[in-house]
């Protein structure tokens, strides 16, 4: 029972890192956050940062997570080959668009992007770098990992991530089941400058066997080029290129078959 408690606090410690920003975290906070004792927060960030899952800056003593920790989590996501499947589809949204194409998978209550393919527009909209972690339902991309699922475990994500998300925006757990909802209706999401002023982005979900989202696929934009039409152009992209992921990862969704899916990709190459 002693080796569980000291691997749940490890955890703990992990999460709570994850959970701050580019600034790193105190260990004060690390501690206060987590319920450990300062000495036992400080211990176990000491030997992480030993091992090289966390970095402490010495001119601030803050820790942030460290870059082997960064692959390990990167290595999760090949366990499908997830971004190598995906590689051809981000390129040829990257191509159709000119914008910026993400590829996001869930963690937890987070959703993670763990690919990024820029467009030739010469404005970027840069607002995720591979590793960067959201709280479902913020973001396009994970809004999509979220709308999917059933709507209990919907009700229960919303609500354990209440707090955090209203920390990236408007995104209290009224407008989140909105969201949800408009989404479901209309086969996409978007995110209308909700997180950063003039950048907008529509995502839509890639579903595994079972019909639940196993990714998602984004692109984002300038608000300038996120006006009605275009925007439905690129969901209906999107769509197309999430089906075909879906034939690479195990077999036609909602009915289309591979030809069909190969039919739809070669109009819209």
């Amino acid at each position: 029972m002693e080796q569980i408690q000291v691997v749940e606090r490890v955890a703990a410690v992990l999460a709570a890192l994850a959970a701050g920003d580019e600034t790193g975290r105190r260990m004060t906070d690390i501690a206060t956050e987590t319920g450990l004792q300062s000495s036992t927060a400080h211990r176990i960030l000491n030997t992480l940062e030993r091992i090289g899952y966390v970095e402490r800056d010495e001119a601030s003593s803050r820790y942030y997570l460290g870059y082997r920790l960064f692959s390990l989590g990167m290595s999760a996501t090949r366990r499908f080959g997830l971004t190598e499947l995906a590689e051809e589809s981000m390129s040829r949204l990257a191509e159709l668009t000119g914008d910026t194409v993400f590829l996001s998978v869930r963690t937890g209550l987070s959703a993670m992007c763990v690919d990024r393919v820029v467009g030739s527009y010469p404005i970027k909209t840069l607002t995720l770098s591979v590793g960067d972690l959201r709280p479902l339902g913020v973001g396009a991309g994970s809004l999509a990992l979220l709308a999917w699922l059933p709507d209990d475990e919907v009700a229960r994500v919303v609500e354990a991530n209440a707090d955090e998300a209203a920390k990236r925006g408007d995104f209290s757990r009224e407008i989140l089941l909105e969201l949800v909802a408009t989404s479901r209706d209309a086969g996409y999401t978007f995110n209308a400058s909700r997180i950063l002023p003039g950048m907008c982005a529509v995502g839509v979900p890639v579903l595994g066997r079972k019909s639940r989202p196993v990714a998602a696929l984004s692109v984002a934009a300038v608000e300038a080029r996120m006006q009605a039409d275009r925007r439905t152009q690129i969901a209906s992209w999107l769509r197309v290129e999430a089906a075909a992921l879906e034939q690479r990862l195990g077999g036609p969704q909602d009915g289309l078959t591979e030809a069909a899916v190969r039919h739809l990709l070669d109009r819209q190459g």
